[in-house]
């Protein structure tokens, strides 16, 4: 054990505290604490890999955890945010693609067993997951800033409402701000999403040609 791999287990304990948050707290502040532990566990994904090359602590327990780690991160993040949120034609069909592509590149690697690394990690794979890191990130922000903007809009007439949002009336509960950031990271977050979901896509093609040659009968 050393803290490149605890760093790991820790990222891998945060997948399902994603979870806990939502159990346990109520919005909007269980989307608040879900972005923090996800970001949190986000960033260790480049702490922890370059401390081990810094330091030579590269292992391959750390190695067989990591992709684990981020997949795990990832796809749970995704099946909390299709379930709370109330954009979901519009998440849904780039979540699923995304599910997809994870569970049938790691169906790849477990038959191919030791002829695996011929389907090592590509510079597009790291982007993708950067990609879908900072999606997530920004859905689980749009998340608490609806939550913020539905309840407050709730005690408000709808004429009061827009006037508060057009500026030609008051705001005491700040429903301006919160709708624009509403509006901001749900967007940037659905169009990131999409974007990891087209370099998913591209990448779950790669492994599979790379992977071609040792599907075929007598290979």
């Amino acid at each position: 054990m050393n803290i490149p791999n605890i760093l790991t287990i820790l990222r891998l304990a945060a997948a399902p505290g994603v979870v806990i948050m939502f159990l346990y707290f109520n919005r909007p502040w269980a989307d608040w604490f879900a972005l923090v532990l996800f970001v949190v566990a986000a960033l260790t994904d480049f702490v922890d890999g370059y401390l081990a090359r810094l330091w030579k602590q590269e292992s391959k327990l750390g190695a067989m955890l990591d992709p684990i780690a981020d997949k795990a991160m990832v796809i749970i993040a995704l099946v909390v945010i299709t379930g709370f949120s109330s954009m979901n034609p519009w998440i849904l069909l780039p979540a699923t693609l995304i599910i997809f592509r994870e569970v049938f590149v790691s169906g790849l690697r477990e038959f191919l067993g030791d002829t695996a690394g011929t389907l090592k990690v590509t510079k597009l794979a790291k982007w993708k997951t950067t990609a879908q890191m900072v999606g997530i990130a920004l859905l689980f922000a749009a998340g608490a800033f609806e939550h913020y903007f539905m309840i407050h809009s709730l005690a408000m007439t709808s004429e009061m409402v827009d006037a508060a949002l057009n500026g030609t009336g008051p705001d005491d509960f700040g429903l301006s701000w919160k709708y624009n950031g509403m509006i901001f990271s749900s967007w940037a977050g659905i169009s990131i999403l999409w974007i990891a979901a087209l370099l998913t896509a591209i990448t779950g093609w790669d492994y599979f040609n790379k992977s071609r040659p040792y599907l075929r009968d007598g290979a």
